[in-house]
C-alpha cells in the first residue's frame, strides 16, 4: 500500500524538478571596453535615418551612436531587409508599450513612440539604422526589446 503512494509522489517531485530546470537563464551581455568607451563618449552627431525613394525620416540624437554605428555595428548589407523588418517590428512594439508605461519603465529612456508600420516598405537604410539603434540602446542601457539577446 505504501509503495503505491510513494511512487506517484516521487514521480510528481521529479516532474517538478525537471520543469524547474527547463527555465531559461538570462544571459549577460559581453560589452567590450571599446564599446563602453563609445557609450560614454561626447560624440553627439545626429544620425539621420532617411530613404530618398520613400519619404520617411528619423533623426537620432544619442551621444556615441554615430561612432558606434560606423565602428562596431555590422556593415550595411550584412543583414537582409526582411530580417531587419521582422526584428524592428518586434522591437518597436516593445518600445511603444514601454513608452505608455512611464510608471514601470524609465521615461527618460522611453520618451516617445515610434510610428513604424510593418506593412510599409521603408527601404533598407531606414531599417538598417533603426535596427542598429535598437541594438545600441539595448547594449548601452542593458535593456531587452525582444526575446533575443542584442548581439553584434
Amino acid at each position: 500500500m505504501k509503495k503505491k503512494i510513494i511512487n506517484p509522489l516521487l514521480f510528481g517531485l521529479m516532474l517538478c524538478i525537471g520543469l524547474a530546470s527547463c527555465t531559461t537563464q538570462k544571459s549577460t551581455l559581453d560589452v567590450t571596453n571599446e564599446e563602453k568607451a563609445l557609450f560614454e563618449s561626447d560624440d553627439d552627431a545626429p544620425v539621420e535615418i532617411a530613404d530618398d525613394d520613400t519619404e520617411y525620416e528619423i533623426i537620432i540624437i544619442e551621444p556615441g551612436f554615430y561612432t558606434w554605428l560606423m565602428s562596431i555595428a555590422r556593415p550595411e548589407g550584412y543583414y537582409s531587409q526582411s530580417f531587419l523588418e521582422n526584428r524592428n517590428a518586434i522591437m518597436v512594439i516593445t518600445w511603444n508599450q514601454r513608452v505608455l508605461q512611464p510608471q514601470r519603465w524609465n521615461p527618460n529612456l522611453y520618451e516617445m513612440q515610434i510610428n513604424y508600420d510593418p506593412s510599409i516598405d521603408y527601404g533598407y537604410e531606414v531599417n538598417y539604422k533603426l535596427y542598429n539603434y535598437f541594438i545600441y540602446f539595448q547594449r548601452k542601457y542593458n535593456q531587452r526589446l525582444g526575446p533575443f539577446l542584442p548581439r553584434i
